[in-house]
């Protein structure tokens, strides 16, 4: 099996919309990527993934598994992480549909 297959990516959410999509291992958070959500908005802050895992993919997978999330839930996407705002440049058409760049 894939390592990064066994990594169940959670979406942690505070009553404020405030967050993180984690992996956690044994009480460890070994990846996060820091949210907010601010009306039709998902603000990306910050995007981090543990030494343990780096090489992996885990970054990318976090990336989709939030653009999953900001599709149904119609969410529009803030590209603040210079990781994540990277990734959608390098690919726009593959986030168009929901990269907010007039957002300033």
């Amino acid at each position: 099996m894939d390592r990064t297959e066994r990594h169940e990516i959670q979406l942690k959410l505070n009553d404020n919309g405030r967050g993180s999509f984690v992996i956690e291992e044994n009480g460890e958070r070994l990846a996060e990527m820091v949210i907010g959500i601010n009306g039709t908005n998902l603000i990306i802050y910050h995007t981090e993934v543990s030494e343990k895992l780096k090489g992996q993919g885990i970054g990318p997978k976090l990336v989709d598994n939030m653009v999953a999330y900001a599709r149904s839930h119609k969410l529009k996407v803030v590209a603040l992480c210079p990781f994540v705002n990277t990734l959608f440049k390098r690919h726009p058409e593959r986030y168009e549909d929901v990269w907010n760049q007039a957002w300033r």
